[in-house]
C-alpha cells in the first residue's frame, strides 16, 4: 500500500509552513543528495547545505531559521527541527502500515503463558511456561520467551530474540534480531588451576521506551538485577555485563563494552567501541567519544575521548603532537651525541690543563 501526503498536510502536521508548490505530492523518502522526484527529505546538517540547490526531491524539510542563498526548486516546509520532524512523519507512516496480530501456526504458547489483547506471535516462537505478554506487543518468528518473563504492553520483539527465564521488559520497547537478554553473567571464582562458575541468580530489568540493537548482549545480574532505565537507547553488538546499571535516556553506538557491576549516569553519549572498566561509576551527561578506554570514575558532564581517555581538549592537543615525536625523537638523540660530544671534549680539555 503505497500512501500520499501534500505539502499542505505536512505542514499541518508538523506545524510548519509552505514556501513553493503547497499541492505537490510525496509518496516516499530519500536523502537529499540523491533526492527523487515525488519524495521527502531534509535538511539538518549545514554540511549538505549545498544539495538543496541541486536535489530532485519533491518536498525538503527545513529548520525555520534556514536563509537560501539562490532559488530553490524544491517546495520547503519550514519547522522548529528538521530532524525531529522527520522522524514525526517516519512514525506516523509506520503507524499506518498494516499491523501484525494472532498466533500463527508452528509457535508454542505454554498454558500458564498469559497473552494480551491484539498480541502477534510469529510461527516457531516460544513462550515458556508463566511468561506474560503485554497487549498489542508483538512477538516475531523464532524468538524465545523464557520461564516468568514479563513484557510489558506495545513492544516488539524481533525474529531471533532471546530473553531468559524471569527478566522484565517494559512498555514501548523494541529489541532488535539476534539480541540475547539475561543470559549468565561472567562470574568464576578461581580454585587453584582451575575456574568454577558463580550461578548468576538475578534478572535483567528493562524500563520503558528502551531500544536495544542487533546482537547485543545484557548479562542476568549476579543477585538483584542489571538494569537498563527508561528512555535508553543502545545499538548494535554492544555487551553489558552483569549487575552493570544505565541511567535514563543515555545512548551508546555500536560495540561499546561495560564491564560488571558499573554505573552509567543519565543522558550520557558513548562513541563507538567505547569500553568500560569494572566496578567504576560515570556521572550524568557525561560524552565518551569513539575508542576510549575508561578504567577510573568519571564526574558528570565530562568531554573525554582516548585511551586511556583524557578530557578531549587535552587528547587533541597531544593528537598535534604525535606525528611529530619520530622527527623529535632523532633531533632528540641528535642533541644527545652532541652533549656527549661536549662532555668528551669538556673532560680532554681538563685532562690537558692538569
Amino acid at each position: 500500500m503505497q500512501i500520499s501526503f501534500t505539502a499542505k498536510q505536512i505542514a499541518t502536521v508538523l506545524n510548519g509552513t509552505i514556501e513553493g508548490d503547497s499541492s505537490v505530492e510525496v509518496n516516499n523518502f530519500s536523502r537529499i543528495e540523491d533526492g527523487k522526484p515525488g519524495t521527502l527529505t531534509f535538511l539538518a546538517n549545514p554540511k549538505y547545505t549545498h544539495y538543496i540547490y541541486t536535489t530532485d526531491a519533491s518536498i525538503v524539510l527545513v529548520n525555520n531559521d534556514f536563509v537560501a542563498e539562490r532559488p530553490i526548486k524544491a517546495t520547503l516546509v519550514r519547522c522548529f527541527n528538521a530532524y525531529a520532524a522527520l522522524a514525526i512523519l517516519l512514525d506516523m507512516v509506520e503507524k499506518m502500515k498494516p499491523q501484525k496480530k494472532g498466533i500463527e501456526a508452528m509457535s508454542f504458547v505454554a498454558d500458564t503463558a498469559k497473552l494480551g489483547e491484539n498480541v502477534y506471535v510469529g510461527a516457531f516462537s516460544y513462550i515458556a511456561e508463566g511468561a506474560v505478554v503485554g497487549n498489542n506487543s508483538k512477538i516475531y518468528p523464532q524468538s524465545y520467551i523464557g520461564d516468568n518473563v514479563t513484557i510489558g504492553d506495545n513492544t516488539i520483539i524481533y525474529p531471533g530474540v532471546k530473553i531468559y527465564q524471569g527478566c522484565i521488559i517494559g512498555n514501548n520497547c523494541i529489541i532488535h534480531s539476534g539480541a540475547v537478554i539475561g543470559s549468565d553473567g561472567f562470574g568464576f571464582a578461581p580454585e587453584g588451576e582451575i575456574y568454577k562458575k558463580i550461578p548468576q541468580m538475578g534478572i535483567v530489568r528493562i524500563e520503558d521506551d528502551v531500544e536495544i540493537g542487533a546482537n547485543t548482549t545484557i548479562d542476568r545480574a549476579v543477585m538483584d538485577a542489571t538494569v537498563i532505565h527508561k528512555g535508553v537507547k543502545l545499538d548494535n553488538l554492544i555487551q553489558i555485563a552483569h549487575n552493570v546499571e544505565v541511567g535514563e535516556n543515555t545512548v551508546m553506538a555500536a560495540q561499546v563494552g561495560i564491564s560488571g557491576s558499573t554505573k552509567v549516569g543519565k543522558h550520557c553519549m558513548f562513541g563507538g567501541q567505547v569500553g568500560l572498566g569494572g566496578h567504576i561509576t560515570i556521572g550524568d551527561n557525561a560524552n565518551i567519544g569513539a575508542q576510549s578506554g575508561i578504567i577510573s570514575n568519571i564526574e558528570p558532564d565530562a568531554k573525554i575521548l582516548g585511551s586511556p581517555a583524557v578530557p578531549v581538549k587535552d587528547f587533541f592537543r597531544s593528537s598535534i603532537i604525535f606525528p611529530k615525536l619520530p622527527e623529535m625523537y632523532r633531533q632528540l638523540a641528535q642533541l644527545q651525541k652532541e652533549i656527549d660530544a661536549l662532555k668528551a671534549n669538556k673532560h680532554e680539555i681538563g685532562r690537558a690543563h692538569v
